[in-house]
């Protein structure tokens, strides 16, 4: 149920980090590593599940609303987690820009096999 906003002492700005800010440009990342990440934790550091359940939840947003930034990879094995890292545009300092698809990269080539 929600709750008024008078009943919290304080409120604050939801600010996060934004992806180059957080994550080196030559690593991936799964979700629970950023979820660490997000709170000024090790990726490793071990935690109950509690707590990582409830930072994953913070973590699945922050990558959606991020996605521009990032490129993911397949899982390294069949039943392993996806990996997240930087886009080369966000390493290059142009955040948020679109990154061209390979499906654009694929009608790019065909256009210039046209000419």
């Amino acid at each position: 149920m929600p709750t008024p906003k008078d009943a919290f002492e304080a409120t604050y700005p939801c600010e996060f980090y934004t992806a180059a800010e957080l994550l080196e440009p030559d690593l991936m990342y799964t979700i629970p590593e950023i979820a660490r990440l997000l709170q000024g934790a090790d990726p490793d550091e071990p935690l109950d599940e509690g707590t990582e359940s409830v930072l994953i939840d913070w973590a699945i947003p922050w990558v959606m609303q991020n996605a521009a930034d990032l490129v993911i990879a397949e899982p390294l094995a069949d039943d392993g987690p996806g990996y997240y890292g930087l886009a080369e545009t966000a390493i290059d300092g142009n955040a948020g820009a679109e990154s061209p698809t390979t499906e654009d990269s694929a009608a790019e080539s065909a256009s210039d096999d046209e000419r």
